[in-house]
């Protein structure tokens, strides 16, 4: 660590499952952040449920680094959990999100700190290149952050992740952020301050194995989605409204049928595909409703966000505890699982 550290600056990471990949994470971020010129630092891990021997990993890491902090959750929250929690924990001036898998390099780093230093509050890495992925992930990320641009009236820079460097007021800004199906990108984009990008080229995984297969890969999109517009409850009145139109368009022209021939409108098959398309789209809006008040259920219901089962290198003499938490810290015996609210 740097004698003389006029800031300090943590680095989150997430972890779940990389016991594989932890140990070289660690090296490769401990040698760019010795490097920083003014800075001191922390890192923090947050392991997030794993099942292998990643907390193992992390324990000795902590026992040989005091730059070291180790987070352990009671179970599998999830991704955008495990990263509320590090911003909960950190110290910083300014605080860097990265992932566990090296996917994006650590050395970008050292070219966010320099933005910050320009005066900018947040820091984001784009994505120019992602090298190892599929064409199908690549295409549907594209067409994700397009879509999500065209539905809401918050604007996320395209081809980005959680990768970014966000200064301390952009932390606290977060942290009265309480909603449970959280979206950091879209939150950090949600409370402005002064924002600019990184351009990187994104490597592929080190080792292990991705943690957004296809089905959490959709259900991270609908909560991008349902967090930050209302576009689909107004597709589906829209949807209502065209089968209406589409109604009394056919009524019309059986009356004139009628009226002017002989005959009367025939077809069983037109009127049952009328009546599955009606059902189908009454299904389809009760299944939207039903995700929104899904969503408000998990709101009311003020469950903590997550429970903390193991805390390492947090020091009281050198560890700035988080406001939210110092009541907490207070009446509670080190021994005993910290538990932490959704408010932050």
């Amino acid at each position: 660590m740097n004698r003389i550290a006029r800031h300090r600056l943590s680095v989150i990471v997430p972890c779940f499952n990389e016991e594989a990949v932890i140990s070289e994470t660690h090296n490769r971020l401990s040698a760019i952040l010795r490097q920083l010129p003014g800075f001191g630092f922390e890192t923090i891990y947050v392991d997030d449920g794993s099942t292998d021997g990643t907390m193992r990993v992390l324990e000795q890491l902590q026992s040989g680094d005091h730059c070291v902090r180790v987070i352990c959750l009671s179970r599998n929250f999830g991704h955008q959990t495990a990263v509320t929690a590090g911003l909960e924990n950190a110290s910083g001036d300014c605080v860097v999100i990265i992932d566990a898998d090296l996917q994006d390099p650590p050395e970008v780093i050292e070219e966010m700190v320099a933005r910050w230093r320009d005066g900018y509050e947040v820091v984001y890495g784009v994505r120019e290149n992602r090298d190892g992925e599929t064409r199908f992930k690549l295409w549907t990320a594209r067409a994700f952050y397009r879509l999500m641009n065209r539905m809401s009236k918050v604007k996320i820079p395209l081809d980005v992740g959680d990768f970014r460097l966000i200064d301390r007021k952009v932390v606290s800004a977060l942290l009265t952020m309480p909603e449970r199906d959280r979206f950091l990108r879209g939150m950090v984009s949600w409370v402005g301050f002064r924002q600019v990008a990184v351009f990187y080229r994104r490597d592929p995984r080190l080792a292990g194995e991705s943690k957004y297969p296809l089905m959490k890969m959709i259900e991270f999109a609908a909560d991008g989605i349902l967090s930050f517009s209302f576009a689909p409850l107004r597709l589906a009145t829209w949807t209502g409204f065209a089968a209406i139109g589409v109604a009394l368009a056919g009524v019309v022209y059986a009356v004139l049928l009628r009226v002017f021939t002989n005959d009367w409108v025939r077809g069983w098959a037109s009127l049952f595909v009328a009546v599955l398309f009606i059902g189908g789209v009454q299904l389809l809006s009760l299944g939207i409703i039903g995700e929104y008040i899904g969503r408000i259920y998990g709101e009311v219901k003020q469950r903590p966000l997550y429970f903390v089962s193991e805390r390492l290198g947090f020091e009281r003499e050198n560890y700035r505890i988080p406001q939210s938490l110092a009541s907490a810290v207070e009446s509670e015996s080190d021994s005993r699982p910290l538990m932490k609210t959704a408010r932050g």
